[in-house]
């Protein structure tokens, strides 16, 4: 197709390049070839071609651009292409350019800040729509679903026996070890004691409850009733006038708020089992004197104040997580992503009503 002249243009010293026939991609490789082949300057003359795509054009236009070639003869259509190709030759960054670390880190906390505002927003709206449900039920009670509720029983309380009183009872354990090494400097390892009984009853059985809670069953609700989104049974629910919030939310708040105290109280045994384990293999205590030691400096304020955190935790676990999976939308990899979501917001929302409630019950009086 390429008839290549080394003749001297006779309008100028350039040198001659007469392409005749087909200039595509089957003969881009010859082509590049001869271009590349003549010196400079040169002079592509197109009058001979009969066919010519968007390979043979970008060769042409890149010959032009990078060696300062001039083109002669080309067609209507021909001239058309190689503009479109000239207009298209815009580099593109493969990396962004990089903006100043104070701009990035602003820009990042408005963005924080803005998710949290219409998270906070969208959990409250969530709220209200769940106390109106609670209020359609208790005008009509054949509403409510029992059966319903006591499956989550089962899934909030019995299945979780396990793991939340395996993890109190070490943490029993650690409580006690770590205060007996500190105490035992200034030859007070009775106070151990005080130790285990007053921060396991009145924080940490309620706290770390909570907190497993939110990992075990905040993120199945979330995960449940963000798959039922994806598969679309809410939306057949609302189609045959079934209130998913009746249906799917209440059972699952209810049961978190009674579960919730009866679990703590079970955390709380089990972490001064463990407690009295230890003082009683590492220091000598045994359990009698324990347990009578138990009864002197744990007050029952500090039992009142963890059982009376304890289904408001609940409260605040099961609706982050029903709210995050009624959130779900699009594909699966959402499920996941709310439901990270769910446990972190119920986590984060524990502690800083845990720290709300410390506040309170110090001006109260029950320290």
């Amino acid at each position: 197709m390429g008839a290549q002249s080394t003749t001297t243009n006779e309008e100028s010293d350039d040198q001659l390049y007469r392409c005749v026939g087909s200039l595509t991609i089957s003969r881009a490789a010859s082509t590049q070839r001869e271009l590349e082949a003549i010196p400079d300057p040169l002079t592509i003359d197109l009058s001979g071609v009969e066919k010519i795509d968007t390979v043979g054009a970008w060769l042409i236009y890149r010959t032009v651009r990078d060696r300062g070639a001039r083109v002669t003869g080309a067609s209507a259509d021909t001239d058309a292409l190689l503009k479109q190709v000239a207009e298209a030759d815009n580099p593109a960054k493969v990396r962004p350019d990089q903006r100043p670390a104070m701009t990035r880190t602003l820009d990042e906390l408005g963005g924080w800040v803005a998710d949290a505002g219409r998270t906070t927003v969208g959990l409250i709206g969530f709220l209200g729509a769940v106390l109106l449900s609670f209020a359609a039920i208790i005008r009509r009670p054949k509403r409510f679903r029992v059966n319903a509720v006591v499956q989550r029983f089962d899934l909030v309380g019995v299945r979780a026996l396990g793991i939340i009183g395996l993890m109190s009872f070490l943490i029993g354990i650690v409580v006690g070890q770590q205060g007996a090494v500190q105490l035992q400097q200034f030859g007070a390892e009775v106070y151990t004691i005080n130790l285990i009984g007053r921060i396991t009853v009145r924080e940490l059985g309620t706290l770390m409850t909570a907190i497993m809670v939110a990992g075990r069953s905040g993120s199945a609700f979330a995960a449940q009733i963000g798959t039922m989104k994806i598969t679309e049974e809410v939306d057949a629910m609302r189609t045959i006038g079934v209130s998913p919030i009746e249906a799917l939310v209440v059972p699952r708040l209810l049961a978190a708020v009674v579960m919730m105290p009866l679990l703590a109280f079970y955390a709380m045994l089990m972490s001064l089992l463990g407690g009295g384990i230890y003082v009683w293999i590492d220091l000598g205590i045994p359990p009698l004197t324990y347990v009578q030691r138990l009864q002197e400096v744990v007050p029952v304020s500090d039992l009142w104040v963890g059982l009376i955190k304890a289904p408001v935790f609940g409260f605040i676990i099961a609706l982050a997580g029903c709210f995050q999976g009624m959130l779900v939308q699009g594909n699966s990899e959402e499920v996941g992503t709310r439901t990270t979501a769910a446990v972190v917001q119920s986590i984060f929302m524990v502690i800083v009503i845990d720290a709300v409630f410390a506040v309170f019950f110090s001006q109260v009086g029950w320290i």
